[in-house]
């Protein structure tokens, strides 16, 4: 496989004013349901608080690794940086990763975390729809989603982290502790042939689905399913 830091950079599509729109109205629509969602649970004082919440609660943050895995594996591995819509919010960030893996570095916070905002914010907006006083189940319901979003919407942050030379402090021990990604665990994922350790919110996932061959065993479905070959723009990154 051709290593993926010696490919062109300019076949990538470049982050557009229209991308950065989209992200902004995303960010600031994520915040105002992430608000709104905390703001229902915190009107319940202490009563939310009990073991169902507390494991929806992990259980969100293990599904924002599992959902960190999954996408970073399926735009990494399909599609193309010109793909209409999903090539410049998702395709071209992840190829331009592989590029210059210390790109995400000089990124803004808008460019950081619009596409994030974005795909979760469904979720955010799902889980205004349940009403956390009704009960246990709903009330568990609510956490899962905010824990969810949350998590997801920090994953290209903690991404970020991972990547950068010196970080304060408080993000080192946060790393040190595994509540976010390590960045030697990260740093497993750029060896070649690159096919591993995609989770990139705590990593945490990335051993077991690496024991089951979870993402091998996605690309031969889709290849079944499709006829096409996973990593088609491998050694270049043009459709």
């Amino acid at each position: 496989m051709t290593d993926r830091n010696t490919t062109s950079r300019t076949s990538l599509a470049s982050y557009s004013l229209g991308a950065r729109v989209v992200d902004t109205v995303g960010i600031v629509g994520f915040f105002a349901a992430a608000v709104a969602n905390a703001s229902r649970l915190a009107a319940l004082g202490g009563e939310f608080l009990d073991g169902i919440v507390g494991l929806a609660l992990f259980a969100g943050y293990l599904a924002a690794d599992l959902g960190s895995g999954t996408v970073h594996w399926f735009f990494d591995t399909w599609l193309s940086a010109r793909t209409p819509v999903l090539g410049s919010m998702f395709v071209r960030p992840f190829r331009e990763h592989h590029v210059d893996p210390l790109a995400i570095t000089r990124h803004d916070f808008v460019e950081t975390n619009g596409s994030n905002c974005l795909a979760t914010l469904p979720l955010l907006l799902g889980a205004l729809a349940l009403d956390p006083a009704a009960g246990g189940w709903e009330r568990a319901g609510v956490v899962f989603l905010l824990s969810l979003s949350l998590g997801v919407f920090a994953t290209n942050q903690f991404h970020s982290w991972a990547h950068r030379g010196e970080n304060p402090r408080w993000i080192r021990l946060l790393q040190r502790s595994g509540l976010v990604l390590r960045p030697e665990h990260h740093a497993l994922h750029h060896r070649p042939p690159y096919l591993s350790h995609y989770c990139i919110t705590t990593g945490w996932m990335n051993p077991l689905l690496h024991r089951i061959r979870y993402f091998r065993g996605l690309e031969r479905a889709i290849t079944r399913v499709t006829g096409v070959p996973p990593r088609l723009e491998d050694g270049s990154l043009s459709p």
